[in-house]
Order: C-alpha cells, then structure tokens, then sequence
C-alpha cells in the first residue's frame, strides 16, 4: 500500500515544545491551523509515496554523515502571501546534508525530491502555511517580521516522517553518524 513520508531535521525536545507553543499560537490567533499538523522540523526531503516501507527505512538508516553540527535559529522570515516561518542561519554542513541524503533517496530508491525541481533547498521551520488566508499573513507576519528568537540545536539524527490520517507523524530517528 503506498504511504506518504519525508525526511526532515527535528529540534531538540525543549526547542520542540517551545516552537510547538508559537504555532499554537499563531493557530488559536489567527485561525490558521495547517502548521499544527507535524511537529516542528527542518525539511530535507519533500513528502513523497512509496510503497515498501522496510526498503525505505533500509536506505535511511543506511545512509551516513560526516559529522554531528550545530543548527542556529535566527529571527523570524516569510514566503510570501502564505508563510511565516523561524529562519535558519545560513549553514553549510545542513546544506550538505541536505544534499547528500538526496542523492542518496534517488540513487538507491529512485525517488525524486521536488525542491530540487521548485525553488532549492531554504531551511527553515514553518509556524504558520497553507490555510493562512492572504489577508490574515499579512498580519501574522506584521506581528511577527520584528519579534526575535533565536536559538541552537545539535544536529546528529535525521527523521522519517509518516502521514497518519489527516497528520504528520515522526515515525522513526536514525542517527546518521554511526
């Protein structure tokens, strides 16, 4: 049976908790709920189908970094008309690891990652999408495009994420440095 997954970068659990809360936020505010449907996470491969859920878990745990990083949050951004997110320092071992799980996916599954088609590869962690109406962003981001945040986290795992219904679920961690 074809099942709808990605790969993504998650927070530590404190980290996690707090942005979880400013999605709340943002969601009880504004009405704009579609961000509360997955933890909170870095996207390194877009949602995909496949059908043969042990090959896929395989490939993950198979696949190996150099080294853990550091992720730094910085500030708040936006895509706009739809889109608040916490932003990422610019980071070069993310973009690599980005990169390299990729070709990786494609190589030994054979599944395309459709950032690579769109607009590249823009880490950030999103706090606000999709059913944010137009008229509704544009205050979101009023209120947000001055607050500060900023925080860090080691990187040193990436997660396989599985749609459960109508949500989006960590369904398992692979240290990718061992």
């Amino acid at each position: 049976m074809l099942e709808k997954y990605f790969i993504a970068v998650v927070p530590s659990d404190s980290l996690l908790l707090e942005i979880e809360d400013i999605k709340k936020s943002v969601s009880k505010k504004h009405q704009s709920h579609g961000a509360l449907q997955s933890p909170a996470h870095i996207t390194l491969h877009m949602p995909f189908s496949y059908e043969k859920e042990d090959k896929l878990l395989a490939c993950v745990e198979a696949f190996k970094f150099k080294s853990p990083f550091n992720i730094n949050l910085n500030g708040f951004d936006c895509f706009e008309p739809r889109v608040v997110f916490i932003d990422i320092v610019k980071n070069g071992s993310l973009f690599l690891l980005q990169k390299e799980l990729v070709q990786h996916i494609k190589k030994n599954l054979g599944i395309f990652n459709q950032s690579d088609d769109l607009k590249g590869f823009h880490p950030h962690i999103t706090i606000a999408f999709r059913d944010l109406k137009k008229q509704t962003f544009y205050k979101v981001w009023e209120e947000y495009k001055t607050l500060s945040f900023s925080s860090q986290f080691g990187c040193n795992d990436i997660a396989v994420f599985k749609k459960v219904n109508r949500d989006w679920k960590i369904y398992k961690r692979f240290n990718f440095t061992t």
